[in-house]
């Protein structure tokens, strides 16, 4: 989900938490604070927690609260993670440490040395093309010691890593799809869940996707995910929080302010994401609502 922001840039508390209340009413399972489209990286310590302390009030325990910990290096990292813990985060969604490539065993241990400072289940987080990082079998290996690091947000475009790793792992790492345009992919090929930021502004469809898949029900998928293939390349984009968080202010459900390095869309890619946004709305599928909701 996002973190929404004032006109001034401060932090608005009260609407980020409406809008997390909204994406529950809409049948959301679970919310990842704090992630990307959260612009954790562009936020202060207080104001993680912060934010992460009104999203877990409004939840109040209608689905699991998740946080991104992301940070440049481990200390930091299990900082923020205990705090996390402390706030009443349900779990974390632990990144690579940010800027330096760590090798393999220096990423082992990275991870490691957050899981051992908290109690809460660890989803780490594999995007290879953002963050220069690449959570490979060697490191999964590493780690099938560790209780509490227990998922994978798998977002490399490879969507064979989901039955290399279910092949190498059993079902050690529960798996979740991370990028958006190959989801439906990565549903049918044994992940659990999806982590999706075009959710924030389609929720209904997103998530009779993924109930369509449960049930068996492949050409609702197929049809839903077709439609939405246009929104969903936008994940996979260098301005994917600006391009989210601009959709969402044309659906109605949020704002797309940003904070700097980031600003919003302009000229004709504002236009572009604009109109595709626009044409998403106008076509959308059909849903049994009773059901979807």
């Amino acid at each position: 989900m996002t973190t929404q922001l004032r006109e001034d840039l401060s932090i608005d508390l009260a609407d980020t938490q409406r809008v997390v209340d909204d994406l529950i009413r809409d049948g959301v399972t679970g919310v990842i604070a704090l992630g990307t489209v959260g612009e954790n990286n562009s936020l202060e310590f207080d104001e993680k927690v912060s934010v992460l302390s009104a999203i877990v009030e409004v939840v109040d325990g209608r689905v699991p609260v998740i946080t991104g910990v992301s940070e440049y290096d481990t200390r930091r990292a299990a900082r923020y993670a205990q705090a996390a813990e402390k706030a009443g985060a349900d779990g974390l969604m632990l990144l690579p440490p940010m800027v330096y490539v760590p090798k393999a065993h220096e990423l082992v241990n990275h991870f490691k040395g957050v899981a051992n400072q908290v109690g809460l289940p660890i989803m780490l987080y594999n995007n290879p093309p953002a963050y220069r990082t690449v959570i490979d079998q060697d490191v999964l290996a590493g780690l099938v010691d560790v209780p509490n690091i227990v998922a994978v947000k798998e977002s490399a475009p490879d969507t064979r890593r989901f039955t290399d790793f279910r092949n190498a792992f059993g079902d050690r790492f529960v798996l979740f799809a991370g990028l958006d345009d190959v989801a439906l992919e990565g549903l049918y090929l044994g992940a659990q869940g999806w982590v999706s930021g075009l959710t924030n502004a389609f929720p209904r469809e997103s998530v009779e996707l993924v109930a369509a898949i449960q049930r068996g029900d492949h050409a609702t998928a197929l049809a839903i995910y077709r439609w939405f293939m246009p929104l969903l390349h936008l994940d996979a984009e260098h301005d994917l929080v600006q391009s989210i968080k601009l959709a969402e202010q044309v659906m109605g459900r949020g704002s797309e302010r940003v904070l700097p390095p980031r600003y919003v869309l302009e000229g004709a890619r504002r236009a572009e994401v604009i109109a595709m946004v626009e044409k998403a709305a106008a076509t959308r599928p059909t849903l049994d609502l009773a059901r979807a909701a």
